[in-house]
């Protein structure tokens, strides 16, 4: 074996001279190559990938969503093509084992923490002729010592000079069935804990001070795992950091408690899936919201009083939303308190009971991948044309992503905090809803 060279196809590219997320997957799996191994990590929305260097002995991973799996196949194509060995994993392999199987010599399907470190050795040991057809891994393992990121790449990665923000998992799983989201299939319906000294320790050897957490849904966590919720707090409250955010969902507001340890902890904001403000979507959302403007608003008060700020998720293009449902939305976020928005389009992901029925139902679009970007639309709507519903998400997006609400949002975010700490937390404030203004931009310019 010559390397490793774990690649992650390009996205969002560089914006203002650094992309926007770290891969923390790559980082992770690249710390459980063994230091007798070299390896390397690629990550075209950084630079250009040299694929011209890929040979004989070279074992190349990539991991790819849905979105990016065009660009996966391209550089699959060409590494085998000049002799590497080729294995694909991430969500897109997980969910699309057949498809991704055509352009691969192995898919990773699962999680792949224990399945990587079996293809590592097959390769060491008989090179392309070792590797299986599919490593498979869905045991949801416990947390604990899994692949932590070691030293090696920390280094090599540089994410101060290279990302906007890093990413960090804390817990993973998501029990909440939406039939529009691939969570549950991709991690689990079980919630599962890193230790938090496992957690604080890789903050402070990357000596990063902002980070995303990559957790499918943490907010549950202050219902399931209080007490674990409050320990992390307690260790992180310790820590000099500038803000952290995460995704959660509306009974956050249920633990006023907690929210007021998060604060300490110096935790920004929740990224709440309230999902719809249309009640006739209840079933689509798993139980996570009720899809009601009013509760949703209550809850967003009761969180923001206690110096969080709230990121409104929502999803349009459900069966039952209509024209009406899009001037209620604009109605709803116009007059709420959020502090930032992400409104995207409904997409019949893979290995979802939504993608089952629109596929069933002979509704599904005949679309690249690459419009599995939350701001096409992939899909034959039942209240609308699909011409009609795609002019009413533009005409939603453009009143949401205007300069002047986002500036009025991002000055409402900055002024809950002291005076004193407004400097470190300019960038969170108005980072969020111009990165989402950027991605529908990638579409049509606003």
């Amino acid at each position: 074996m010559r390397r490793v060279v774990l690649i992650q196809p390009r996205r969002d590219g560089r914006v203002f001279g650094k992309s926007p997320g770290s891969p923390y997957t790559l980082m992770r799996l690249a710390s459980l190559v063994p230091n007798e191994m070299p390896v390397e990590i690629w990550d075209e929305n950084v630079r250009d990938l040299p694929l011209d260097t890929l040979r004989e002995g070279d074992l190349v991973g990539i991991t790819s969503m849905t979105v990016t799996i065009e660009g996966a196949e391209r550089i699959a194509r060409r590494a085998m093509k000049q002799g590497a060995g080729v294995v694909l994993g991430g969500v897109h392999a997980t969910l699309m084992p057949e498809h991704s199987e055509t352009f691969t010599h192995s898919i990773m399907v699962g999680e792949g923490y224990f399945t990587w470190q079996k293809l590592l050795q097959d390769f060491a040991a008989d090179g392309i002729k070792g590797m299986q057809r599919r490593y498979e891994d869905e045991t949801w393992a416990d947390l604990t010592g899994l692949a932590n990121i070691s030293d090696r790449v920390i280094q090599m990665v540089d994410e101060k000079n290279n990302y906007w923000t890093p990413y960090l998992e804390i817990t993973r799983g998501c029990p909440r069935n939406c039939s529009f989201c691939t969570a549950i299939r991709v991690s689990g319906r079980k919630m599962r804990l890193r230790p938090i000294d496992e957690v604080v320790d890789e903050i402070q050897r990357r000596g990063i001070k902002r980070f995303f957490l990559t957790d499918d849904n943490f907010g549950l966590n202050f219902t399931t795992d209080p007490d674990y919720c409050a320990h992390l707090f307690e260790a992180l409250a310790k820590l000099d950091l500038h803000g952290w955010t995460c995704q959660s969902e509306m009974s956050i507001a249920k633990h006023p408690e907690l929210l007021e340890m998060s604060v300490a902890a110096h935790l920004d904001k929740h990224f709440v899936g309230f999902e719809s403000v249309n009640p006739d979507n209840r079933s689509s959302l798993g139980g996570k919201s009720k899809g009601a403007a009013l509760g949703a608003s209550e809850a967003i008060r009761t969180i923001r009083s206690m110096g969080v700020g709230v990121v409104g998720l929502f999803v349009m293009g459900f069966d039952q939303d209509t024209p009406e449902t899009f001037q209620a939305m604009w109605d709803f976020i116009r007059t709420s308190e959020l502090d930032s928005v992400s409104t995207t389009m409904l997409t019949p992901y893979p290995g979802t009971p939504f993608r089952d029925l629109v596929e069933a139902e002979n509704r599904l679009l005949d679309s690249p991948w690459s419009h599995y970007d939350t701001a096409h639309v992939t899909f034959q709507p039942k209240n609308f044309t699909v011409d009609e519903l795609r002019s009413a998400y533009d005409w939603l997006c453009r009143k949401i992503y205007s300069p002047s609400q986002i500036a009025r949002r991002g000055m409402r975010s900055l002024g809950k905090y002291p005076v004193a700490q407004m400097g470190k937390k300019a960038f969170g404030s108005f980072s969020t809803d111009y990165g989402y203004r950027r991605t529908y931009a990638f579409r049509n310019d606003i």
